[in-house]
């Protein structure tokens, strides 16, 4: 079996346009076959064949070289033998070191509070600014582990799952590799979601024959067309991924079957010596657009301006001969090797100097500034990182017509920042379209923007709320904490003089005290209240509250009755009032290889409901352990569940709903229908006398002969809201109703 695996690798590196370097590669190879030996991954095969499988995965579908293939083959060396990184840099030099180095997971004690999937993500960012192939081996390792997903217990399932979601799949699309974007978020939804994941691919499966046919009555004209005009080019349908698939339904309330852009047709040519594939692109959207009717909203021009991921391509939605919308996507044999297999894979590995290169060193200098001024909380540096993997964008346009790129949501401040961060640091506005705006005014696509600036204006606190791009964040972040050391500079002054007042001497111990007398956990807060005026100091150190002393009583003494007096003196007390220690929480008490029983009487003791998503018996959910040992109940899609799955996986339960007959849960449906006289009558006689169901809210408008609204209504689990929607929607005027998360 690794003869095998090993066999297929080399052959696949072979059939690459790389330099032949076998040599390095074999003897990679044999390191990890050695370091590796005996042991086994949980699904009883050999554990050489998971390296590999990651380097299989860098040739094969990333197309990466030979010193990626080695990084990938030694990935887990360090990790898990006794290998070190030292030993690697002097067997294979320093530049497979360091990528192997970042590979490597954080050993050892991590931080208090601070959560080691983020802390590990944080070392291999840091690593990756140094050399990109760092997080491109990641991500093949990351896609080789959910394929192999099966042998893990359910909550190592869900952490793995969620973290790829989080983290994995927007960085894989950041980076242009659609292709396994599109896996990791299936895999990663399979897990998450089994019983939707199955029917959704069932529904595919059942109509394929459907599609098929749709496809060859839409793509025989166009064939005949193209081929009388010479062209070479493929032509082939591409199916939505099944999580796209149900992520649109989730998103419109819609069922698989009114979906209908399940498949959208591409047409992928070779380019041709003397004609530009822009030329070439245009030349087949006129062939397409004689034939079929266009939907002018819809055409998406990616090739004038790529998306900041290097993607290309020239979209259009025509009406097919079936009556049916049709998305056809037009690009030429480059394009789609880049789309598929991302742009980084290219860059600077092949000697080949594409210019879609100065999209990914855009991000990587995004990337960069975010590292200047690292964020000291692990959490919030991946919550910023994650912030600009988001897919959405808006180009906007300078005064003189330049775009500028920004994630969806970006603010006027936002552009501020990416034109020159002192222009940022002193904006008090913008004209966008020659109209004034605030800082927070959200962009869209299109808008023409010229910032005000102002050189008495600098940064505040309420700026990080108007801003979405790291860039900004950061050195909004940087000034602030600039200011902050400059007050909290002043206040040490204000203290030191107090004290030096009184010919005492402070040292680190003295001051610490003081701070915790004022209920500050450290002096250098203490020092910023004082600077800030939000502390006021007495003359001398003898006046300080809550002490009674004599003159012969030693300074020693004075600051210890202090400290006592101001925290309730009673050292026990102070010990139970202090927050709850993750270490304090007893987790034996949780058996994770089966699944936690989420019991009706057990409700509000032991577990409580999460209220940012309310899941019901029934939901797919899961369990987080709270720093007081109480169990919070999360639908496994809540976005903030995904967080905490992906941040704190040794917290997660696999949960398991016993029957809850005598709990009543709010659940809310979104309905919409044909408007006609005493449809609101029908809807609450059915609800609350042929259904038998306390209703707690209905809010209904109706506009130009169509109403829509929500329904809020006690059930006792998912079955009840299926019936609900079943029975309402046999109404011949409610078009649809769903259930939907306020």
């Amino acid at each position: 079996m690794i003869d095998q695996a090993y066999s297929a690798l080399i052959h696949s590196y072979l059939n690459s346009n790389h330099r032949r370097k076998v040599e390095i590669i074999e003897k990679a190879y044999r390191l990890a076959k050695e370091a590796h030996k005996g042991a086994k991954r949980r699904s009883g095969e050999p554990y050489i064949i998971h390296p590999i499988s990651v380097a299989m995965i860098c040739s094969e579908e990333m197309g990466l070289g030979s010193t990626s293939i080695c990084c990938a083959l030694l990935h887990d060396v360090v990790e898990d033998t006794d290998y070190t990184v030292e030993d690697i840099k002097d067997l294979f030099g320093e530049k497979i070191a360091t990528i192997v180095d970042g590979l490597t997971k954080i050993s050892g004690e991590v931080f208090s509070n601070t959560s080691a999937q983020a802390e590990n993500f944080r070392k291999l960012i840091l690593t990756m600014n140094d050399d990109i192939r760092v997080i491109l081996i990641k991500i093949a390792d990351r896609l080789h582990n959910m394929r192999t997903l099966d042998s893990m217990r359910p909550d190592k399932q869900m952490k793995i799952a969620a973290e790829t979601m989080y983290v994995y799949a927007p960085l894989a699309h950041r980076l242009g590799l659609f292709t396994i974007k599109s896996e990791l978020e299936d895999l990663a939804f399979k897990y998450e979601h089994p019983d939707e994941y199955e029917d959704i691919k069932m529904k595919i499966r059942d109509s394929h024959e459907k599609r098929q046919e749709i496809f060859s009555n839409f793509a025989l004209p166009i064939c005949r067309e193209l081929d009388s005009r010479d062209f070479e080019y493929e032509i082939k349908a591409r199916v939505k991924s099944v999580y796209s698939i149900w992520k649109k339904m989730q998103k419109k309330g819609v069922t698989f079957e009114e979906i209908y852009d399940i498949f959208a047709v591409r047409i992928i040519f070779e380019s041709q010596d003397g004609v530009s594939d822009k030329q070439k692109c245009w030349e087949i959207y006129s062939i397409i657009t004689d034939i079929y009717k266009n939907r002018p909203d819809r055409i998406r021009d990616w090739i004038s301006v790529p998306k900041s991921n290097g993607y290309q391509a020239l979209h259009l939605t025509v009406m097919g001969p079936d009556g049916d919308w049709i998305e056809v996507q037009i690009r030429s044999r480059k394009m789609d090797d880049i789309a598929e297999k991302g742009f980084a894979a290219h860059w600077k590995y092949k000697g080949d100097n594409i210019e879609e290169d100065s999209e990914l060193e855009k991000w990587l200098r995004t990337i960069q500034e975010i590292l200047e001024n690292p964020n000291p909380n692990a959490m919030d540096f991946l919550d910023t990182i994650k912030l600009n993997l988001f897919s959405g964008e808006v180009m906007v346009f300078t005064p003189k017509g330049e775009i500028i790129k920004l994630p969806q949501g970006a603010s006027a401040l936002d552009f501020a920042y990416a034109i020159h961060s002192k222009i940022g640091n002193h904006c008090i506005g913008a004209k966008v379209n020659h109209k004034l705006v605030p800082l927070s005014y959200q962009l869209s696509s299109g808008d023409q923007v010229e910032v005000l600036t102002s050189n008495s204006q600098e940064p505040i606190e309420e700026w990080l709320k108007y801003v979405k791009t790291a860039k900004a964040r950061s050195k909004i972040d940087q000034h602030l904490r600039k200011k902050r050391r400059e007050i909290a500079a002043i206040g040490q002054e204000k203290v030191e003089a107090m004290i030096g007042s009184d010919s005492e001497t402070p040292d680190y111990s003295m001051l610490d005290k003081i701070a915790g007398g004022y209920g500050f956990s450290n002096r250098d807060e203490f020092f910023y209240a004082v600077g800030n005026g939000s502390v006021t100091l007495p003359e001398s150190i003898k006046k300080l509250p809550y002490l009674n002393y004599s003159n012969n009583e030693t300074s020693g003494n004075i600051f210890t009755r202090f400290f006592r007096s101001a925290l309730g003196g009673n050292k026990n007390k102070h010990k139970e009032d202090r927050p709850i220690s993750i270490k304090d929480v007893n987790f034996k008490k949780f058996d994770k290889n089966k699944p936690y029983v989420l019991r009706e009487e057990q409700l509000h003791q032991t577990y409580e409901i999460a209220p940012c998503c309310k899941p019901i018996p029934g939901d797919d959910a899961f369990g987080f352990i709270g720093d007081d040992g109480k169990v919070m109940v999360h639908k496994r899609s809540c976005p903030v569940g995904t967080r905490l799955k992906s941040s704190y996986g040794d917290r997660i339960l696999n949960t398991r709903w016993s029957a809850h007959a005598n709990t009543l849960f709010e659940a809310t449906l979104s309905i919409r229908g044909i408007d006609s006289r005493g449809i609101l009558n029908a809807i609450t006689q059915s609800l609350t006398k042929d259904l038998n169901l306390n209703v707690r809210e209905i809010h209904l408008t109706a506009k130009d002969g169509i109403f829509s609204g929500k329904i809020k209504i006690l059930v006792h689990n998912v079955m009840d809201v299926h019936n609900i929607c079943d029975t309402l929607g046999k109404d011949v005027a409610i078009k649809s109703i769903s259930r939907v998360v306020d």
